[in-house]
């Protein structure tokens, strides 16, 4: 699986070749397309070859001196889509932590189908208040964020709803070093830990526990990541967000899902794993 970073590098290349096919596609050089647009005549190499990010300005100048208006809307839709594949964290809860939570609301709505792999923290949708207190506590104070940790427990335990609508199915895989990971305190994670083998009973929900020992193979313990439907890769990142949407990257992601799936045990033999961690609490 190619690197976040790397994932949207490539976008950007691809928009590049793009706009280079679009002006040689208009008979033009970069030199040429630079003077009609007022740049300075490198800016058409920068933005060509994925350096620059384009503004809705320069793309509009684009196609408007190659006689490609048509493409103008596609081409700003592509470009925002890459600026949005990549958020860092500081930037998403400068606002607060609270209107982190907020913003993927409509996303958890309105998907049906939720694979999510962690190889750090219990899933958001199977925390109990406590735990998600003791993570969402740690992430303001690393990320200096604004201290609205309560309101922004209540909003992910409200969305938690959807485990219970019956229209959403959720497939879930931890690795077993997140179960003997202890957040918060020893008390906390009983708790925690007690929760996952109720939540994991519900119809909705199937539950995958990746032993410690277990030969990898093509499974390789990855960053943590959520496949909404077929549409969207959401990835956990020390210092950012990822978006994926590219259908050959949101391939990759599910194929890599698919391989860590058969790893996992399930049922009485993620339930004893899970009591296990409890019993090693003390």
């Amino acid at each position: 699986m190619s690197s976040p970073s790397s994932s949207v590098q490539q976008a950007r290349h691809a928009l590049g070749q793009r706009l280079r096919e679009i002006r040689l596609d208009a008979g033009l050089t970069a030199r040429e397309l630079a003077k009609r647009a007022g740049w300075h005549e490198s800016k058409c190499s920068r933005l060509e070859h994925g350096r620059t990010p384009p503004s809705d300005a320069d793309i509009h100048a684009w196609t408007l001196h190659c006689r490609a208006q048509d493409q103008t809307d596609d081409l700003i839709a592509t470009a925002r889509g890459i600026d949005g594949m990549y958020v860092e964290w500081r930037r998403m809860e400068r606002a607060g932590l609270k209107r982190a939570q907020e913003s993927v609301r409509p996303l958890f709505e309105r998907t049906r189908r939720f694979r999510m792999y962690q190889s750090w923290v219990i899933p958001g949708l199977l925390q109990t208040p406590a735990y998600t207190t003791a993570v969402l506590r740690t992430v303001a104070t690393l990320r200096d964020a604004p201290d609205d940790v309560a309101d922004a427990v209540s909003e992910r335990v409200q969305r938690q709803h959807i485990l219970h609508t019956g229209i959403h199915r959720f497939a879930v895989l931890v690795e077993e070093w997140v179960l003997r990971t202890v957040i918060g305190d020893t008390e906390v994670m009983a708790g925690q830990l007690g929760h996952l083998i109720t939540v994991g009973t519900l119809p909705s929900v199937s539950l995958g526990v990746i032993p410690l020992g277990v030969p990898r193979g093509a499974g390789w313990p990855v960053e943590s990541f959520t496949v909404y439907d077929d549409a969207q890769v959401n990835v956990e990142l020390v210092s950012a967000h990822l978006t994926v949407t590219q259908p050959r990257e949101i391939d990759e992601y599910a194929q890599s899902f698919a391989y860590l799936s058969q790893l996992a045990v399930y049922g009485a033999e993620a339930r004893a794993l899970i009591t296990a961690a409890i019993d090693s609490l003390g």
